[in-house]
C-alpha cells in the first residue's frame, strides 16, 4: 500500500467518524491544549523541550488515541511541571490536573473503538457520568490531600490513598461495571 492509498483510506475513515468519536477526539485536543499552554504561561521558567514534545505528542494522541502517545503526553506535562513549578497548590495546578484527567479519560474512551466505528450518543452518555465524577472528585481529593499534608497528621499517606481508592470505587460504580465483566 503506497502513501496515496494510505492517505485515501485515512481520509475515508475520517469522513465516516461518528459524533461520539468526534467528541472524544475534540476533548483530547481541547484538554491537551489547556494542559500544554497553561503551564507554559506561568511565571516560572519551563524547559523549552516540554512544549515541543508535548505538541507533537498531543497531535499523536488525537490521531492515535489507542497508542502510547497519551501516556507519554501525560508524563511529559507532569515531568515539566514537577521539574520547575512551585510547590504550592494553585488554581493553575488544579486546572492542569483536570485537563490531564480529561485527556486520559477521552483517550481511554476513543481508544476502545476504531475511528471509523459507528457509535451513537448513547455510548457517549454511558461514558459521561463516570468521567464527570472523576473530574469532580480529582480536585476534591487533591485539596484534601494538601490539607492533610499541611496539618502534619500521622497517617496522612493512608488518608490520601483511602481517598483515591474511594474516588476510584465511585467512578467504577458509576460506570455500571461488574467484577465478572469481560469488557467485550
Amino acid at each position: 500500500m503506497n502513501t496515496s492509498d494510505k492517505l485515501s483510506q485515512w481520509l475515508s475513515q475520517l469522513q465516516a467518524m461518528s459524533s461520539a468519536t468526534w467528541a472524544a477526539r475534540s476533548a483530547i485536543a481541547g484538554a491537551g491544549l489547556v494542559a500544554l499552554v497553561l503551564p507554559g504561561v506561568q511565571s516560572w521558567d519551563q524547559m523549552d523541550a516540554i512544549p515541543l514534545a508535548g505538541a507533537f505528542l498531543l497531535v499523536a494522541c488525537v490521531m492515535l488515541p489507542d497508542s502510547l502517545a497519551a501516556l507519554l503526553f501525560l508524563a511529559t506535562i507532569c515531568v515539566g511541571w514537577l521539574m520547575r513549578a512551585p510547590n504550592d497548590l494553585s488554581w493553575d495546578l488544579v486546572l492542569t490536573g483536570i485537563a490531564l484527567l480529561v485527556v486520559h479519560l477521552a483517550s481511554a474512551f476513543a481508544g476502545q473503538m476504531p475511528s471509523y466505528a459507528v457509535a451513537g450518543r448513547q455510548v457517549l452518555r454511558k461514558w459521561l457520568l463516570p468521567a464527570t465524577i472523576a473530574i469532580l472528585l480529582g480536585p476534591v481529593v487533591a485539596v484534601a490531600a494538601a490539607l492533610v499534608r499541611d496539618a502534619a497528621v500521622r497517617g496522612s499517606l493512608v488518608v490520601t490513598v483511602a481517598a483515591l481508592i474511594a474516588a476510584t470505587g465511585a467512578v467504577w460504580y458509576a460506570s455500571g461495571s461488574s467484577m465478572g465483566e469481560s469488557g467485550n
